[in-house]
């Protein structure tokens, strides 16, 4: 069979599974995404339990998760979703700017949170972000939430400062730009490098900090003191 002329090539296809007991949430979310072009709404769920089961059962790239559900809330849910093979981002959802569970939730592994009163386009955006491996954070709550979260302390015990010891100089590098909040390809295009490359680097870092996502490893870019 020949093969398909690039230009009918089927484009890239974001699996995504949402998580809230609300059912008009629900409702409003998946009828956002399933009109975005490149998005597939693969599941829901209505508590974290069967988040967790239903994300092993279809492997979403991204995993939308409201903080306060029955059986087991989005918290607790954190951890037995990062844990799958394959790693869904997970994009916590919440209606005030909690501080207190907003930083938990990224201290956990999450990738960002979003505000659920955001527009349809910033939710569409935030979850192509977050399925590149980008941070997703609602501006509003930003702020405080980096201040809370570095006034209390990263992910582990070490000091920051020993857990970035064994990066490279390109690893700070990308490190750095993290903490300046920049994507893969803002990060390739100003090193001069493919996003592909990016990604490798951020993995190292991750694995080598011990952090559970980049939104810890920017953070962890500040308490070491490398933003300068």
């Amino acid at each position: 069979m020949d093969e398909m002329p690039q230009d009918h090539r089927p484009a890239p296809c974001v699996r995504v599974l949402l998580a809230d007991d609300e059912e008009m949430i629900r409702h409003g979310i998946r009828l956002i995404l399933r009109h975005a072009e490149g998005i597939e709404v693969v599941g829901e769920a209505v508590n974290g339990a069967e988040a967790v089961r239903l994300s092993a059962e279809h492997r979403p790239d991204v995993v939308l998760l409201d903080i306060r559900m029955p059986v087991l809330d989005g918290l607790a849910a954190i951890e037995p979703l990062i844990a799958l093979d394959p790693k869904p981002q997970v994009v916590m959802l919440t209606t005030f700017g909690d501080d207190e569970n907003v930083t938990r939730a990224l201290r956990a592994g999450a990738t960002g949170f979003l505000l659920k009163d955001e527009g349809p386009q910033e939710l569409i955006r935030a979850v192509w972000a977050a399925a590149a491996g980008d941070a997703v954070l609602s501006p509003g709550v930003t702020g405080a939430v980096i201040r809370r979260m570095l006034s209390g302390g990263g992910a582990g015990d070490a000091a920051p400062e020993s857990r970035v010891a064994g990066l490279t100089g390109r690893e700070r590098e990308v490190l750095v730009m993290l903490g300046e909040g920049l994507s893969n390809p803002e990060i390739g295009r100003r090193l001069g490098i493919g996003v592909g490359t990016v990604k490798t680097h951020v993995r190292s870092i991750l694995e080598k900090t011990g952090c559970g996502s980049r939104v810890q490893a920017g953070l962890l870019a500040h308490q070491a003191g490398l933003m300068g």
